[in-house]
């Protein structure tokens, strides 16, 4: 059981004829991002939020809301989660392992949310018997189970101690991909743009640390928050220029150098450093003529 942290499911993990207890914690959270009350202008006064019976215009307090399906103009099904989760007993409390599976075969588009899975106390040999499995055969898992009211696909993969789970888009979630690039004209690009723009990409690779991410719209927000409560003038946004077609290869050439110099500035420095270790030190003449130099060189700085 993760210490400090509350479990948003409870329920069992299965794979073959073995079963384990298992709970499912938040891997991400929005709680720490800066956050805004609605305000009426004339009163400064926050505005809340109130459900209202659309005929009778009368308030609707939380436990007297349910879900409903319009089936005509105004009338409806109503459908309790009860009922919802009855309609798939088997599925309600276990997520039921299906096939396993190279986790590569998942597009990220399908990924939605995250969650750590970890064993419950009294079966912590066979979960950790399937993640070590897991690990060894390289395979992720195709699971699916009743979470949060509604029926979830769920990918299920190692991740250190324990597993992640990731609950999937429905492909008819999913928007096709095709429609989204169709308008996309055909360009053809020059050898030389293509030969800069691998240049560039290649001095700029590295790892991913998600740490060295900094969330500049939550700082900019505590800016500007912090800016209206002191009365300093606020930030204007700046002016971003689009490359255009004339001046593209003019860019990248210009980006190309300047990653060609930072990449080599610390070649040069450690070269000239390797250098000045072979010199011989100079006679006592040079060295006074070099100190004399020096200080000439310093009286007119100043």
């Amino acid at each position: 059981m993760a210490s400090g942290m509350r479990a948003q499911w409870k329920g069992f993990l299965k794979f073959g004829e073995v079963s384990c207890g298992v709970a499912l914690y938040t891997a991400a959270s929005t709680s720490e991002r800066i956050t805004f009350n609605t305000i009426n202008k004339a009163s400064g006064n926050r505005v809340n939020r109130v459900f209202i019976d659309s005929e009778t215009e009368d308030p609707v307090p939380k436990e007297k809301q349910t879900k409903g399906f319009e089936i005509d103009n105004g009338q409806y099904i109503i459908v309790d989660p009860e009922e919802v989760a009855a309609t798939i007993p088997d599925s309600n409390k276990t997520l039921d392992i299906h096939a396993f599976i190279p986790i590569s075969d998942v597009d990220d588009v399908y990924f939605d949310k995250p969650y750590y899975l970890t064993p419950d106390k009294m079966t912590g040999d066979a979960f950790a018997a399937l993640r070590d499995g897991m690990t060894k055969s390289k395979v992720a898992a195709i699971a699916r189970a009743v979470l949060f009211r509604r029926m979830r696909t769920v990918l299920i993969h190692p991740h250190g101690k324990g597993l992640i789970a990731t609950t999937l888009q429905y492909d008819y979630e999913v928007r096709s991909s095709k429609k989204a690039f169709e308008g996309m004209p055909k360009i053809k690009i020059q050898s030389e743009m293509m030969d800069l723009a691998k240049h560039i990409i290649s001095t700029k690779k590295g790892e991913f640390d998600p740490a060295t991410f900094a969330d500049r719209y939550e700082a900019a927000l505590a800016d500007l928050v912090k800016a209206k409560i002191e009365g300093r003038p606020l930030p204007k946004p700046k002016k971003v220029d689009v490359s255009k077609p004339n001046d593209l290869l003019a860019a990248l050439r210009q980006s190309a150098g300047m990653m060609k110099a930072a990449a080599e500035k610390p070649k040069r420095t450690a070269a000239n450093a390797n250098a000045s270790k072979g010199r011989q030190p100079p006679a006592r003449g040079t060295a006074s003529k070099t100190a004399s130099s020096r200080s000439v060189a310093q009286r007119k700085a100043g």
